[in-house]
């Protein structure tokens, strides 16, 4: 697709059973583009055949697929969705339409659960981190979901260096701490196709909890180092 409104980062690794669902509920002017973090399966050449637009990156990591999708994206806005049909991509004009009207500089997918989608620990985990970010940085942000939509240009001035399990928590972290408007909104978060890689299993959650452990130290020595750079390019103090 030329001309997409926006581009959509789907990280992928070994998801060949959801890839057609997911590329089929791309909303018209959406590209998909599918990060190949490694695949075993198929699922490059299927998401080629499909029509996504196809980046492969070879360091292993949910941050490190995310932003070489958001390297390759060349839109004003940008998504990003999972790969797995846990998440509808049907539903991110909505999550757009905020950024795109200016009400909002970066919008958040709160994932509602249905029967069978959350593991009782990542959960868990989950009530914590969300109990935590909200002391920390007084968001008022219930749940650090992957579905979520920003303008390029911005996200990119953020400098995101975390290509671990931490990615989407930096963004959200260095965007609180610029005083981006957060905004978030319920999406549906179904169950998966096919093993999470990370809430799929206790050893996936608790390398993801040390990731992000290491972002809210970062952020909290941050949080009083005097003034940063907002969206719009003046400073502000934090």
């Amino acid at each position: 697709m030329t001309g997409a409104v926006v581009d959509v980062v789907l990280p992928c690794l070994n998801e060949r059973g959801a890839l057609g669902w997911v590329l089929s509920r791309m909303p018209e002017g959406y590209r998909a583009i599918v990060v190949d973090n490694g695949s075993t399966d198929g699922s490059a050449e299927l998401a080629a055949g499909l029509g996504a637009v196809v980046v492969r990156e070879g360091r292993r990591g949910f941050g490190a697929a995310a932003h070489a999708g958001l390297l390759a994206a060349t839109s004003e806005f940008v998504a990003f969705c999972d790969c797995d049909g846990s998440l509808d991509p049907a539903l991110l004009p909505g999550l757009l339409a905020p950024v795109m009207d200016g009400a909002a500089d970066l919008v958040l997918g709160s994932r509602q659960p249905q029967r069978g989608s959350w593991p009782l620990h990542a959960r868990a985990a989950n009530v914590v981190l969300a109990w935590r970010l909200r002391r920390l940085t007084g968001e008022q942000v219930t749940d650090l979901g992957p579905m979520r939509a920003a303008r390029r240009a911005e996200l990119l001035s953020l400098g995101l260096e975390d290509r671990r399990s931490g990615y989407p928590l930096e963004m959200f972290l260095k965007a609180s701490l610029r005083n981006w408007r957060i905004v978030e909104l319920p999406v549906p978060y179904a169950p998966r196709t096919g093993k999470s890689k990370v809430t799929g299993t206790v050893r996936g959650t608790l390398t993801a909890v040390r990731d992000m452990s290491a972002q809210l130290k970062a952020a909290a020595a941050a949080s009083s180092s005097g003034p940063v750079r907002n969206p719009g390019g003046s400073e502000e103090p934090i």
